[in-house]
């Protein structure tokens, strides 16, 4: 008489609290969203997010209710942080717990991590820098000062040594599909400016930033450039400057507007996939903050950056860290245009299009070798996911 084999006893499902603030628009529910969704989908996670900002959120994803206080969408159980007191809808402490960009935990949550028989794994996770320090700063440990606990800083970068960017799993795949298939990019373009996708020899430029007085220079290079420029703007805060360029009172989603060469298309604001489509339908895209940077270095079409700008030029160091990693192994003379450009664009002069559309070619090889590269220090979620089991062992 034989016996059926035994299973191993499945280890129980790890549960993550991420605690969001929403200070710069959408990157930080942006990120953290990003976050819960591969830690549920691809480790398996169950998954709360307690942000602060509901409307903010479902700018993001129409499936958030702005009403509800404890809802649960794509099986991640989504809570209203009434920061900085309350603590959710029952305080429970997680087995991992993700404090993002230094938003501080609620005092009777730390309070309930100390009293718990194990004590959990504790992150902050911190933003996105590419500069060299990161590395030395990534995993330490940081103890309470009044409980038994331990904080580990987790810092995004994009060199060795610290914990990379986000990236789902299926992004590769998703973004070929996309620019293998010459109906699913015509059913994108009717369905994003209600039209056919432009001749082969127009430039298709993603416009996404904040306000910034350069851009008044670059339309106007546009107008006059020698071959078609096709403009795709989403609704934000850039959108005013577009709609002065052109004499409109407003250029919301759906507007379209021409001038000389240049041929604008207003888009409503979109979620986090309809995104990754428009940075994948430019040959350049204009980015800004964490996010969407994040996005671009994936979609491997050349960009350019809008840092997010700080008192006393402090973000400038930040972005010539981030110009060396990426523009490392372009010619002198691209790595020189691609750097006047990205300054130009961050009040630093005026952007020149020529200067740097002349380089098309190496821009283009670079952005794909550039996404490779990034792709080795592994996904953001995967290395998160894997330090905190083992310190859960």
């Amino acid at each position: 008489m034989s016996s059926a084999p035994t299973q191993a006893p499945q280890p129980s499902t790890i549960a993550c609290d991420i605690f969001c603030a929403v200070i710069d628009n959408f990157g930080d529910i942006g990120v953290c969203w990003r976050l819960a969704r591969q830690l549920a989908g691809e480790h398996g996670w169950q998954v709360r997010l307690l942000v602060d900002d509901l409307h903010a959120f479902h700018k993001l994803n129409a499936s958030i209710d702005v009403n509800s206080a404890r809802q649960t969408v794509g099986g991640i159980v989504v809570e209203h942080w009434h920061e900085p007191a309350h603590v959710g809808d029952t305080l429970q402490v997680a087995d991992v717990v993700i404090e993002a960009f230094a938003c501080e935990l609620p005092h009777a949550y730390i309070e309930a991590m100390a009293r718990r028989e194990r004590a959990p794994v504790w992150f902050n996770l911190e933003y996105l820098s590419g500069e060299d320090w990161v590395a030395d700063f990534h995993l330490r440990p940081s103890p309470h000062p009044r409980h038994a606990l331990m904080k580990t800083f987790f810092f995004p970068g994009l060199g060795k040594g610290t914990g990379g960017v986000l990236k789902e799993r299926d992004l590769d795949a998703r973004r070929a599909a996309f620019a293998a298939s010459p109906d699913a990019r015509a059913a994108w373009w009717q369905a994003r400016t209600a039209g056919t996708p432009p001749s082969r020899n127009a430039v298709v430029v993603s416009l996404f930033a904040y306000e910034n007085p350069a851009v008044d220079s670059l339309l106007e290079q546009w107008r006059d450039a020698k071959g078609e420029i096709v403009l795709l703007v989403p609704e934000g805060r850039v959108s005013g400057a577009v709609a002065r360029f052109f004499g409109l009172p407003s250029f919301a989603g759906g507007a379209q507007a021409v001038r000389g060469s240049l041929r604008a298309h207003a888009l409503a604001f979109t979620d986090q996939p309809g995104y990754d489509e428009l940075l994948w339908a430019s040959d350049i895209n204009f980015v800004r903050g964490e996010d969407s940077f994040v996005r671009a270095q994936w979609a491997a079409r050349p960009f350019v950056w809008q840092i997010y700008p700080q008192a006393d030029d402090a973000h400038l160091p930040k972005l010539d860290a981030a110009l060396a990693h990426y523009a490392h192994g372009l010619s002198a003379d691209a790595r020189a245009a691609l750097g006047r450009f990205w300054h130009a664009w961050n009040g630093k002069g005026t952007p020149d299009w020529e200067d740097l559309w002349r380089h098309r070619a190496r821009l283009d090889a670079r952005a794909a070798a550039w996404a490779h590269e990034l792709a080795s220090i592994g996904d953001l979620t995967g290395n998160l996911a894997e330090f905190a089991k083992s310190q859960l062992k």
